[in-house]
């Protein structure tokens, strides 16, 4: 059985590759029976777009500094 960390890690990972079966098998397994990391795994894509839009505006404020 997995446990949390590497579900956590797993899930993690899987916003930058893509799992194998058998990670994506395991990783469902725990989820379903896991509140915790499938609160995680809710949030994580969350997550990445609000950090994707904070850098955008990060470097659009950058960007206006520059130019005064």
């Amino acid at each position: 059985m997995m446990n949390c960390e590497k579900a956590t890690r797993l899930i993690s990972e899987s916003q930058e590759r893509t799992l194998s079966l058998t990670e994506t098998i395991n990783l469902k397994m725990h989820v379903m029976m896991c509140a915790g990391c499938k609160n995680f795994s809710l949030q994580v894509p969350f997550l990445r777009k609000a950090m994707k839009a904070y850098a955008r505006g990060f470097d659009e404020g950058r960007n206006d500094e520059v130019k005064k």
